[in-house]
């Protein structure tokens, strides 16, 4: 009883740590409009959660190892709850900022240190089950978060995706003070690798600066300049260092693991094409489509529901089908779902919904044994090491989904609307109106089109030629940006059928470490 409560703990910890990644997706909007900010600087509350939490993962898990590992996690929570609760109540931007990066530095403590402290828990022939406990909880998790963003938005309000969070905060901090060996705990009083630590929060903050502000501030601009090559340059310190130190932030010798190096690269891919489809969906269904939050985040649920499904069943399945087949199988699956969704999807509710499930069901074929095959058999350092890594490989994945995503779509987008202003030049042009009506009706498309949210004219009243030429450039418009949205999910296509061939060469059988 006492193992399962210790155990609920932790994931509830790696629940919150997770969700808060993608909850604020689909409300941006809302919340901008609340604070009256613009969506470019709003972003950074997105952007500033995902940074520090990738960043201070590592070093802030050798420092609670130094200090003791429950203590940390119970830190670790109150520091996540004092954040959203700054979050909720915040009443312009700054405060928002502060909150999530509060929220962040108790995710950085609270997801390495419960994923290590639950596998440490259960003997070694438990492991995969547990394991895969906390790939599911993960991956669902992050699937669920623009669904429950969506929702608790619509009926509670925006404050109330960071509200959500106290309460079970607080419930893991009474259940942790009840049940965690906080007199017993797990130390480790090594040096702590002080130049390690500086380097790889260095490099891991400016390659996230890059990733996910290049676009906003232009890819050939000198400030992206300056943060790719200091990111370079820690790299390759951090890498020197952790070489010769004696007690490193990373054991280099995790990644001579053939099992930890591909299981590395899955985790960053897999949760690169979940992430770009519930971060770029809702875009399309909110500014294209013309439906509210609600409708959007529905949209996005049978993602989240297939992951709970399979991803349990995937993890268990392992013990009788061979991983590589479950895993290239899933890669496989959302392979297909890009697909339908590069195609004819977009034009019907229920064909995004179909490729949905098939998205999530491969995500959860995916990330149940993934997280298994990267622990393998390693133990003590090695194992803590390579939680810490783990979490770190899923923040750089959603970095990635929104640097190239993102990025890719709105390149496309700019694309979409130069072809849907010269077609409307065209259809305007072949109405033969006077000169002047000719050009206010120019001007009133092209700045239709600049809005953020793309929404039909009303044409009772207007001459029927006009009236149908309107129709006609609308039309095109929703077409042309539908595209700019498909050809994304056809571009990520054969980078998922490689990694389909790649998976085929896991085993689940670690070398050692």
């Amino acid at each position: 009883m006492k193992k399962r409560m210790i155990t609920g703990v932790f994931v509830l910890g790696i629940f919150i740590c997770m969700l808060d990644t993608t909850i604020m997706n689909v409300s941006l909007p809302n919340i901008g409009l609340h604070l009256e900010v613009g969506l470019d600087k709003l972003s950074w509350a997105l952007n500033i959660y995902i940074i520090l939490f990738a960043a201070l993962t590592i070093p802030l898990t050798r420092l609670a190892e130094f200090f003791g590992m429950s203590k940390g996690f119970l830190l670790g929570a109150i520091v996540f709850g004092i954040g959203s609760i700054i979050s909720a109540f915040a009443g312009t931007l700054m405060p928002l900022l502060l909150g999530r990066a509060i929220q962040s530095i108790g995710a950085g403590l609270v997801f390495p240190l419960a994923m290590t402290l639950a596998i440490r828990i259960v003997a070694d022939r438990d492991r995969t089950h547990m394991i895969a406990i906390l790939g599911v909880t993960q991956g669902l998790a992050a699937a669920l978060g623009p669904t429950i963003g969506g929702v608790v938005t619509q009926y509670m309000g925006w404050r109330w995706i960071f509200l959500i969070n106290v309460p079970i905060i607080v419930l893991m901090i009474s259940m942790g003070l009840l049940y965690l060996p906080l007199r017993q705990d797990i130390q480790n009083r090594q040096s702590i690798d002080l130049s390690g630590a500086i380097f790889s929060t260095i490099f891991l903050s400016t390659l996230s600066l890059v990733l996910m502000q290049g676009r906003v501030w232009g890819w050939h601009n000198w400030l992206t300049y300056l943060c790719a090559i200091v990111s370079l340059l820690s790299f390759i310190f951090f890498i020197m260092i952790e070489r010769v130190s004696i007690n490193p932030m990373v054991p280099l010798q995790l990644f001579k693991n053939r099992a930890f190096a591909l299981s590395a690269i899955i985790i960053v891919f897999s949760n690169l094409f979940l992430v770009a489809t519930t971060v770029i969906l809702p875009n399309y269904f909110t500014n294209v489509a013309g439906m509210d939050t609600l409708q959007a985040s529905f949209l996005i649920a049978p993602i989240s529901f297939s992951v709970f499904i399979f991803a349990p069943i995937a993890g268990f399945a392992k013990s009788h089908i061979s991983v590589r087949w479950l895993i290239s199988s899933g890669f496989l699956m959302m392979a297909v779902g890009y697909l339908w969704l590069g195609t004819n999807a977009l034009q019907s509710v229920w064909q995004v919904i179909i490729a949905g499930i098939l998205i999530g069901s491969g995500y959860g074929m995916i990330t149940g044994p993934i997280l298994v095959i990267a622990a393998g058999t390693l133990q003590g350092k090695s194992l803590t090491a390579s939680q810490s890594v783990t979490g770190v490989l899923r923040q750089v994945g959603i970095m990635l989904a929104v640097a190239l995503f993102v990025t890719g779509l709105y390149s496309g987008l700019t694309q979409a609307q130069r072809h849907a202003n010269s077609y409307a030049q065209e259809q305007i042009n072949d109405l033969h109106l006077p000169k002047q009506d000719t050009a206010e009706m120019i001007q009133k498309v092209q700045t239709k089109m600049k809005a953020s949210v793309f929404t039909p004219t009303a044409t009772q009243g207007l001459p029927t030629k006009v009236a149908t030429a309107i129709s006609r450039i609308e039309k095109e418009t929703t077409a042309q940006y539908r595209h700019a949205f498909e050809k994304l999910y056809l571009i990520a296509i054969p980078f998922m059928l490689l990694l389909v061939i790649m998976s085929l060469f896991l085993t689940d059988k670690s070398d050692g470490v």
